[in-house]
């Protein structure tokens, strides 16, 4: 079984920016949600991959990967339209960790969280200046509850607040 450690944070600055290593675009669908479980398709600009993941307990959930076709994954994405998200993935290499910077498009336009994924739970990265308040145990930073308050601010037509 593989195991996904991973801690989230937001973004204090943008000084990140000129330490990134790489940069790629990737688009997620959520294919099924239920009690903090999830599979998802995402495809990037020459693969795709289906994930199924657990639910979370803290930074660690099991986690499930596999290559699929790019064209089972475009039909795929086509019929979870209502749940899918663009976002840049930027690489940032920091004292031993290579952080993922994920900045939104769309409907989370300027959403930007960083990511950082750990081979044990006891491991403490050193956080970058950039780092800002850790969210991996906040709710409201679950890409399923960004996407639903962020299409409720737009039904109700007021402008939703970025997360800081």
């Amino acid at each position: 079984m593989a195991i996904e450690i991973e801690r989230k944070f937001l973004i204090a600055n943008d000084s990140w920016r000129k330490h990134a290593v790489s940069s790629e675009v990737l688009t997620d669908g959520l294919i099924a949600v239920s009690d903090g479980r999830k599979v998802r398709v995402r495809s990037y600009a020459n693969r795709a991959t289906l994930t199924v993941k657990t639910k979370r307990l803290g930074p660690v959930r099991a986690e499930f990967e596999y290559e699929i076709p790019i064209a089972d994954a475009e039909e795929l994405l086509s019929l979870c339209a209502e749940t899918v998200l663009v976002k840049i993935r930027h690489r940032v290499p920091y004292k031993g960790f290579v952080w993922a910077i994920d900045e939104y498009e769309g409907l989370l336009n300027g959403v930007l969280l960083a990511e950082v994924e750990l081979e044990d739970v006891l491991l403490e990265p050193q956080l970058p200046d950039w780092v800002g308040a850790e969210v991996t145990d906040d709710p409201r930073y679950r890409k399923i509850n960004m996407v639903a308050a962020a299409r409720d601010a737009a039904r109700i037509g007021v402008e939703r607040p970025k997360p800081s």
